[in-house]
């Protein structure tokens, strides 16, 4: 930090397990990418290139070595898996991968339906070539899912070899864990946290409120996912007490 604060949170430094800052890349072009290095760097974890945007994305190599070279896990977005899968191109996704030096991969279901042991088959099979993810809920806003079935989704997911499983929320914040409104599901929440780790739990929240909410619920070093690369220093002021919605989190009450 650039100088010294009495009473700041006990926040994790990197490389961390927990705490993370998911960030999405929509698109930024290879500039963008090395300026949002030279400004974010201390505060990102990890870089998902999001939904189907690497297939079309300018430089895409010369991007996933820039991110790697600042020691950034980077993956696709879990909607590339899953055009891959619906096209029974499963073990070309693998190739993929492996040809762009990805060791992070995103397993989901949000787009097409995949019978769950199935799903967990594919995570399975992927954590022979690296770090998985999973990401649980539909994108569908009229799916429902019920809370017992949350928990007994994320729980078999990490059964079956993820590192942490994605609480969907799509790149707006207004499906899965969040109304249409991009209120919060706060019952939802609360009851997924009563059998799941929150560590190994990465929230989707693109939006400020959504951010506070898991920041005064679970504290400074909170997963935290799909974080727009304009928000990323905003993001951590948030997370350390230093912006007016967190100012008097971890200031003391004498």
């Amino acid at each position: 930090m650039n100088f010294f604060l009495s009473q700041m949170p006990d926040r994790l430094i990197k490389p961390r397990k927990n705490g993370l800052t998911m960030v999405m890349d929509k698109g930024l072009s290879l500039q963008e990418a090395k300026n949002m290095m030279d400004v974010g760097l201390p505060h990102i974890d990890v870089i998902k290139l999001g939904f189907g945007t690497s297939y079309v994305t300018p430089n895409l190599s010369q991007k996933i070595e820039l991110y790697k070279s600042h020691g950034l896990p980077v993956y696709f977005g879990g909607t590339l898996f899953e055009a891959f899968l619906i096209r029974n191109q499963f073990e070309d996704y693998i190739s993929v991968c492996r040809d762009y030096s990805i060791d992070w991969m995103e397993v989901s279901d949000g787009s097409i339906t995949i019978p769950h042991a199935e799903k967990c088959g594919y995570i399975e099979k992927l954590t022979k070539h690296g770090t998985v993810l999973s990401e649980v809920g539909s994108k569908d806003a009229a799916h429902i899912i019920p809370p017992y079935k949350w928990i007994e989704l994320m729980r078999a997911e990490l059964e079956a070899g993820s590192s942490y499983v994605i609480a969907e929320a799509r790149e707006a914040g207004n499906v899965g864990i969040y109304r249409g409104s991009g209120e919060v599901r706060e019952g939802l929440v609360q009851e997924i946290l009563t059998q799941i780790p929150g560590e190994r739990i990465i929230w989707e929240a693109p939006q400020k409120a959504q951010q506070l909410y898991f920041l005064e619920l679970l504290g400074c070093n909170v997963n935290l996912g799909n974080i727009a690369p304009q928000e990323i220093i905003a993001l951590e002021t948030m997370r350390i007490g230093l912006r007016g919605d967190t100012f008097e989190l971890y200031l003391d009450k004498k």
